[in-house]
């Protein structure tokens, strides 16, 4: 699972495709190691940061949290990143399996 949680909330492990044609979700992928993080296609650039902010807009509108609520941990300039939402991690991790209920199965 690519969520788990983290003392100031719930960090999330994501696979990101920057210059794509439409920024969308794409589905679990294996990343080695018996872990898996998320496949997210954005349209911005990698570059001076500008998929990383696209990124947390684009987590941040789909899943209906505030944009000051996630940080990038890890991953500035890798495609691999981890996400930190801040937050109750239990309810935060409640709340999107009920707005992505297909990144947990």
């Amino acid at each position: 699972m690519p969520f788990k949680i983290h003392h100031s909330g719930l960090t999330v492990a994501i696979r990101l495709t920057p210059n794509a044609r439409r920024a969308e979700f794409g589905g679990l992928v294996d990343i080695g190691d018996d872990k898996t993080a998320i496949k997210v296609a954005i349209n911005a650039v990698p570059e001076d940061g500008k998929a990383n902010k696209e990124l947390i807009a684009f987590l941040a509108k789909a899943w209906k949290l505030p944009k000051s609520s996630l940080s990038l941990l890890s991953g500035h300039t890798n495609r691999l990143k981890v996400i930190l939402i801040e937050g109750d991690g239990a309810a935060l991790l409640a709340r999107l399996r009920e707005h992505s209920p297909d990144l947990f199965q």
